[in-house]
């Protein structure tokens, strides 16, 4: 038996599959799939956004353990917790006092475009990276969305989320070329997109495999009872927009695509491109259905020759007839040919996905991991992670009135 683990290339035995048959991501991939790469091609089909090049030392300030803001207007950086690591800001000791103060003392001028691109896209904004957004850290911030209206509400995002954390420090894992060499620089961007409220009913992840189209599906897992009812027409004008726009233009075969399809949902909007691997979420497919589905093959034309013969005066008469009735009988069993269309999967009202009854997205990221344990132990560890928060917030409790008491 072969083993391409890193690949996470076809492993296959009498006995079945023992690895995702998927083929052999490449770094050049991962770097199609990046919004830098991807966003100049296809802008006229994006919502609105400016990417800002990121310098090594914003790069190192998001690496950075401990979450440091630059002062605001009329902000001293009297608020702080230098053990913590956490908001530390006047009272961190590493270093001089005035990066101390303001790390934006070493990336100023990316600082003042962040802020000039605010400004432009209306006052209100999104981030992201080259490949993720910081979902998982949006309850940090005071909307609980993405939506930020200053540079430092972007930071505070960036640093509390994992998936950007990934970004930096593992976009080439997995790869099948991720041992030959040293890994070429990445040209880290942040992706400002004007703010819009999303209707999340109409997001959608499509799959592509071999440059044709053969899967899609909500992004959102909740019931939206009216999409079955135009689920054609979503289908129909998803394909449209993927022939016309991503199938020859992309230079990848295999890969997923994320759009938005708005009231009266005939134009569709791209929003994100995933690369063809096991980090992508298949969503409300596996991806053992996405790799090993079956689609029809698609060949060239067949050339047809067409031989015509000249009519004889009296040949109308009979012939005509009798070609008429054969044409009846065969033509129309023959010519009957199955439409293949890719599989479009919503979530239906009895399926587990409407109810939540899983782990909520994002759970392990959003609450302290032990939280997140307890709850999948069940009720037992659950008790006795409360008798124990409650324990802790007593002790809390009694250590603030002592302080205040000795204030």
């Amino acid at each position: 038996m072969t083993t391409e683990a890193s690949a996470g290339h076809l492993i296959s035995t009498g006995s079945g599959w023992t690895e995702l048959p998927f083929p052999p991501t490449t770094r050049e991939h991962i770097l199609n799939c990046s919004y830098h790469r991807w966003h100049p091609k296809f802008r006229a089909v994006t919502p609105k956004a400016r990417l800002i090049p990121l310098p090594p030392a914003f790069l190192e300030y998001l690496r950075a353990d401990g979450i440091i803001l630059p002062p605001e207007d009329g902000d001293h950086a009297t608020w702080s917790d230098s053990d913590s690591g956490i908001f530390s800001g006047a009272d961190n000791n590493d270093g001089d006092e005035e990066e101390a103060d303001d790390p934006s003392v070493h990336w100023r001028e990316t600082h003042e475009s962040i802020e000039r691109t605010i400004e432009e896209l209306g006052g209100k904004v999104a981030p992201k990276l080259n490949w993720s957004a910081p979902k998982d850290a949006t309850w940090i911030n005071a909307t609980n969305s993405m939506e930020c209206r200053t540079p430092n509400d972007i930071y505070l995002l960036l640093k509390s989320s994992d998936f950007v954390t990934h970004d930096l420090a593992h976009a080439f894992d997995d790869t099948s070329d991720g041992s030959a060499g040293e890994a070429p620089e990445i040209p880290y961007h942040l992706v400002l997109r004007k703010w819009i409220t999303l209707n999340p009913s109409v997001e959608f992840r499509c799959f592509v495999r071999n440059r044709r189209l053969i899967a899609l599906c909500q992004r959102d897992l909740n019931h939206f009872e009216f999409l079955f009812s135009m689920q054609d027409k979503l289908r129909d004008v998803i394909q449209d927009f993927f022939d016309l726009r991503l199938r020859d233009m992309f230079p990848d075969e295999n890969f997923t695509f994320d759009v938005y399809v708005p009231p009266p949902h005939d134009k569709v909007w791209l929003v994100d491109v995933n690369p063809w691997a096991l980090r992508t979420d298949p969503l409300l497919f596996s991806w053992m259905e996405l790799l090993t589905m079956d689609v029809p093959h698609v060949g060239e034309p067949e050339e047809t020759t067409v031989r015509l013969k000249l009519a004889q005066p009296g040949d109308l008469v009979g012939a005509a007839a009798e070609d008429t009735e054969e044409s009846d009988d065969t033509d129309d069993d023959d010519d009957i040919e199955e439409i293949w269309q890719p599989e479009f999967r919503l979530v239906r009202r009895d399926d587990p996905e409407a109810y939540g009854f899983t782990t909520p997205q994002y759970s392990a990221h959003k609450l302290p991991r032990d939280v997140v344990d307890a709850s999948r132990d069940g009720g037992g560890s659950m008790r006795e992670f409360a008798m124990q928060w409650q324990e802790a917030q007593k002790l809390a409790e009694q250590q603030r009135t002592e302080d205040s008491e000795g204030d």
